[in-house]
């Protein structure tokens, strides 16, 4: 049970439970509920929905860079310290957008993936890409790390803060004080990095 990007209540549970228990469990926590969902809509009044208008900014690595629309259609999105779209493709631009995101998420997130886990001796199985909107990041029993795609927004440094916290799952499952005392030997700024993605999480996004 949880509030949404959209402040919207989402609520899962097993198929044979009665809307009266759900209905309990909903009231316990209601003004935790309606807390979270007033400051997810404040939050949602500050955040423009892109639109993929000429001149509009976007953020890449923690820097807004604007938009350029082009008559040229043979570039269908490319980045020169601004980002070039084709007019000819603007209907699509945002599911454009959202597939260079994750090229760019994979390849960047994979390399520092790769470098902490060298200089630690993290032993890792593979590397996923996801459209998750409430996790920034996961690691499974199998050792299969995954990120959201719109970690690629956010500067290098928090990046690397959700690369070391999953990374470290490898070895501690769960969060106990020996697990952020390992977090904190590789990211000393854990949890300004934690405080940074809780207020500004929700600027990474496009809509």
């Amino acid at each position: 049970m949880y509030i949404n990007s959209d402040a919207a209540l989402i609520v899962r549970a097993p198929f044979n439970t009665s809307e009266e228990n759900i209905n309990k469990v909903i009231l316990k926590y209601k003004d935790r509920l309606q807390k979270t969902q007033k400051e997810v809509q404040l939050r949602n009044l500050k955040f423009n929905k892109k639109e993929f208008v000429d001149g509009e900014r976007f953020l890449y690595l923690g820097n807004y860079y604007h938009l350029k629309l082009m008559d040229n259609p043979e570039i269908l999105l490319d980045f020169k310290d601004e980002f070039l779209l084709s007019k000819k493709y603007l209907s699509y631009a945002k599911n454009i957008f959202i597939i260079w995101y994750k090229r760019r998420a994979y390849e960047k997130i994979s390399q520092r993936v790769r470098w902490y886990a060298q200089k630690r001796g993290f032993k890792y199985n593979k590397i996923n890409i996801t459209n998750a909107q409430k996790r920034w990041g996961s690691c499974s029993h199998q050792g299969n790390l995954s990120f959201a795609w719109r970690l690629i927004m956010a500067p290098l440094t928090i990046i690397d803060s959700v690369v070391i916290h999953e990374l470290v799952h490898l070895e501690v499952k769960n969060h106990s004080k020996v697990f952020w005392n390992k977090v904190g030997s590789l990211d000393k700024e854990y949890k300004e990095h934690k405080d940074w993605l809780k207020n500004n999480g929700y600027l990474l996004r496009l809509k």
